[in-house]
């Protein structure tokens, strides 16, 4: 049962305890992150999506609740298909929010831009 065991990464045999997987850190860094990069990389880009969008309505709506037109929007690079939360009133009005900032579209162009309260966000 002479198994030589070699590294994931490079292939270079391996010597030492029983259960190593790698030859060295760098090794052992660069299979990690080739065997996550897509699943990464697509987070990573939802995430900046995210930020931006929130980064847009905050500079939009300085008070805390404005009017704007979406191609204010659009013109900025907000991308109306991503959001963190959906918040339905009463009435049936659908707010569209990322993280604490939001938006609910009106007649038309015409979108208003909110800010929700912590004590709010805690629901």
């Amino acid at each position: 049962m002479n198994d030589e065991r070699k590294c994931l990464d490079c292939g270079t045999v391996l010597y030492g305890r029983a259960d190593k997987k790698f030859c060295n850190d760098l090794c052992r860094n660069n299979y990690n992150n080739q065997l996550n990069s897509s699943s990464y990389n697509l987070v990573r880009n939802i995430n900046n999506i995210l930020r931006r969008n929130r980064r847009i309505i905050e500079e939009l709506n300085p008070s805390g609740k404005t009017k704007t037109t979406r191609e204010k929007m659009l013109v900025k690079g907000f991308d109306f298909e991503y959001f963190t939360r959906l918040y339905q009133t009463q009435n049936g009005k659908t707010y569209h929010f990322c993280y604490e900032y939001g938006y609910l579209p009106l007649d038309g162009d015409e979108i208003l831009l909110v800010k929700r309260e912590d004590k709010e966000m805690a629901k």
